[in-house]
């Protein structure tokens, strides 16, 4: 495996702060200045959460592990450090071709153990699934290689409520754009690929001719349609979007290695709202608690299954696959330089 140089280095961020970059990005995208903070949240979170090595994760989160104490006492402390963070992405061989994979983990001398691929979100509700069979091939690809691994799907949606909201959210890479047509699905109908009735097409036509005009830099006008809202005139989540959580929910729950390949072993999609004082905070509304894909369940089962299939599933790495226990006094735990909005794992 060979890794993606990146000029710009892991660093510790919140979940708040990682949402906001995202939901208030402004202009092109060509940087991943809208993502990159998501990949750089979810790897710290590995560390100070999951117990994992920071040294084993890419990007490289900005810590480092110090071992105190004699064997039978023996402590480990996790210490910030922005200097050995790193940026870049794994490039990962697959079973049908090499994928850059947005944040691995990956122990010396066993090879990658856990990834999870990030997708953003930011208009077009309604092309949402036109996608699914890239991200299931996605899955898929990585589990022939290595049916062993891990891997998860973070989904991250601009909440846009008004036509406003959507003009001002930055256009996407169609590679990193869940929502991008595919050649197959351009100029396709919801009603040809859902089963939606003909009036129903018409009346959603209809709806996405309304547009409003906002004025961004150089003078330029963006467009923002009703296709790029998240929420109806009563308030409600789109179709679109309700049918792409249904869809994920199908595509999430491996257990075991001999599970289907093509399923991911922990999938979830958060709504993030775009401005005010409300920008960066998740839209409790959707998924409710209940979902297979709420956000508090998606790290706590990469866990489980990590867990599962490298430290209790065997017993004989587990001196090398083990995840740490953090010391409750680790200057990264009690510095007020860092704002921990998630749980740790610590003696405690």
């Amino acid at each position: 495996m060979a890794g993606k140089a990146d000029a710009a280095r892991c660093q510790w961020i919140s979940e708040r702060e990682a949402f906001k970059a995202f939901a208030t990005h402004a202009g092109k995208t060509e940087s991943a200045g809208h993502i990159k903070p998501l990949h750089w949240y979810v790897a710290c979170r590995l560390v100070l959460e999951g117990g994992l090595d920071p040294s084993w994760i890419m990007p490289r989160p900005p810590f480092k592990i110090k071992q105190e104490g004699k064997k039978s006492e023996r402590r480990y402390s996790i210490e910030y450090d922005a200097s050995v963070g790193q940026g870049g992405e794994q490039t990962i061989l697959g079973g049908l071709k090499t994928k850059n994979v947005d944040v691995v983990v990956s122990i010396p001398d066993l090879g990658p153990v856990l990834a999870v691929s990030c997708k953003g979100v930011t208009k077009a509700f309604r092309n949402l699934t036109n996608r699914m069979e890239e991200t299931i091939g996605e899955c898929t690809n990585l589990h022939i290689t290595y049916p062993a691994m891990v891997v998860g799907y973070f989904a991250i949606l601009r909440a846009n409520r008004t036509l406003e909201d959507a003009a001002a959210a930055p256009e996407l890479e169609p590679a990193e754009d869940v929502a991008a047509e595919t050649p197959e699905s351009a100029g396709e109908s919801d009603s040809d690929v859902d089963g939606e009735d003909e009036q129903a097409d018409i009346d959603t036509a209809a709806a996405a001719e309304a547009v409003v005009d906002s004025v961004v830099n150089g003078g330029k006008k963006k467009k923002g349609t009703k296709n790029d809202l998240a929420f109806d005139g009563d308030g409600n989540v789109v179709e679109g979007i309700v049918r792409f959580h249904a869809a994920l929910s199908e595509m999430t729950g491996r257990r075991g290695i001999r599970d289907e390949i093509s399923r991911y072993e922990a999938m979830t999609t958060v709504m993030i709202e775009p401005h005010g004082d409300d920008a960066g905070n998740v839209f409790a509304g959707f998924p409710d608690a209940a979902s297979k894909l709420h956000l508090s369940r998606f790290f706590k089962t990469l866990y489980q299954r990590y867990e599962e299939r490298f430290v209790i599933g065997a017993p004989l790495l587990s001196g090398k696959t083990g995840r740490y226990v953090w010391d409750p006094e680790s200057p990264a735990l009690t510095s007020p330089a860092i704002t921990i909005d998630h749980d740790v794992r610590s003696a405690e």
